[in-house]
């Protein structure tokens, strides 16, 4: 049941993203571009992303349990450090510049649009680096703890 709702959630998800152009690099970065140009239009969406968001953690605070895992996958730190600050302008700069974030670029991989496909090699590459830099501080950091 918790992969059959997982697919409907992201059939649900890649829809939305379609219907609202956010799977159209060209309509992304016109929003992001501060000019004559801009389409303020994505301001509807991510303002309607957040109200439903926000509907979504009203009710799950009020449950004891998810209806389809054993707990809940909320966001717990509250501390913004370096790390988060640069992930952040590192993932702004790449949407800016590309006009994808991962879950647009997914659904445009399937139409085979070559922008999206790019994108996602470059953003596994990046997912591959973090986590091989990750792992070596883990390892140096065990070593002088150990």
């Amino acid at each position: 049941m918790t992969k059959l709702a997982a697919l409907v959630a992201g059939i649900i998800f890649g829809a939305g993203l379609v219907i609202s152009g956010m799977t159209n690099p060209d309509k992304v970065q016109a929003f992001l571009t501060l000019n004559n140009n801009w389409d303020i239009s994505l301001i509807f969406v991510m303002g309607s992303a957040l109200f439903v968001a926000s509907i979504g953690y009203a009710i799950s605070n009020r449950r004891v349990a998810p209806l389809f895992a054993d707990d809940f996958h909320a966001p717990v730190n509250r501390v913004i450090d370096q790390p988060l600050l640069a992930g952040s302008a590192l993932f702004g700069v790449g949407w800016a510049l590309s006009g994808f974030c991962p879950g647009p670029a997914i659904v445009g991989a399937f139409t085979l649009d070559a922008r999206a496909l790019l994108f996602l090699l470059a953003y596994l590459m990046g997912v591959l680096i973090f986590e091989q830099a990750s792992a070596r501080k883990g390892s140096a950091q065990a070593a002088v703890d150990g």
